[in-house]
């Protein structure tokens, strides 16, 4: 479980705080789309703490089942004892469940969700033959990035239409100098170079690239520059390393670090 205590720095690009304000209030459970690393979780941070309700976020995965989720029994003290799951104690105490990356779990995920994502609201532990009725704070976030939609990874359209759905994407380039300024505390005119370079990288569709520089990886080289790191082994260490482990790929990316810092 996540309690957020300290304050949540998060920059709005469009309405998208809006927007969640009204799908919390109509109880809507809601899908962010959008590349990894250009602020979905920490929007989600960011609601949860303005509306001061307890958030648990699970990081899907391949091997995340439902019975990760919902719970199991365990032998403890002699004695077989149910622990409940990450759903099962977001629906039972009201807290904002975030299941982030919901592709990457195994289909029994998604179907897990249905009951919760329609005018049921509810959860059926087939182990404890409880069905458990959401309590009223109780909302459901789930994210995913679409360049991942391949193969078994597809979000099923029965599953995505239960959800109203906001879409995320590197912000334009002065409201990211905003952010990266704020989160790093590194000079304006440096964020402005590492960002004109992020944004170079970004064009090179040539590169075959699974995943571009992200706002998070810009943030990474301008807190190591900003604790004393030079400004090409930090922009190699912190954005363009993370891309690829291809070894073409990775000496192409050095070679523009090497002629733009």
């Amino acid at each position: 479980m996540s309690k957020i205590d300290q304050d949540v720095f998060y920059r709005s690009v469009s309405n998208e705080i809006e927007i969640f304000e009204h799908t919390y209030k109509n109880r809507l459970p809601l899908i962010l789309k959008g590349p990894t690393g250009c602020g979905k979780s920490r929007f989600v941070e960011f609601s949860a703490k303005k509306l001061g309700i307890d958030l648990i976020t699970v990081s899907c995965n391949e091997d995340t089942s439902a019975s990760d989720l919902i719970g199991r029994y365990i032998y403890k003290n002699e004695s077989v004892e149910w622990i409940d799951g990450p759903v099962t104690r977001a629906v039972r105490n009201g807290m904002i469940l975030y299941l982030d990356e919901i592709t990457e779990a195994r289909e029994d995920v998604t179907v897990l969700i249905h009951s919760l994502t329609d005018h049921r609201r509810e959860l059926f532990i087939d182990k404890t033959n409880e069905k458990l009725k959401a309590t009223e704070n109780f909302y459901l976030i789930a994210s995913y990035n679409p360049s991942y939609q391949r193969g078994l990874k597809k979000m099923k359209p029965s599953t995505l239409q239960r959800f109203v759905s906001l879409e995320f994407n590197y912000p334009p380039t002065d409201i990211e100098v905003e952010i990266v300024s704020n989160e790093s505390h590194l000079e304006e005119k440096k964020v402005k170079k590492l960002i004109a370079f992020s944004k170079h990288v970004r064009t090179l569709g040539e590169l075959n690239l699974a995943e571009t520089i992200s706002t998070r990886l810009i943030i990474n080289s301008a807190k190591l520059i900003k604790s004393g790191v030079d400004e090409r082994s930090a922009v190699i260490t912190g954005m363009t390393n993370p891309l690829s482990d291809d070894s073409d790929i990775s000496k192409s990316l050095q070679d523009l670090v090497m002629l733009s810092f």
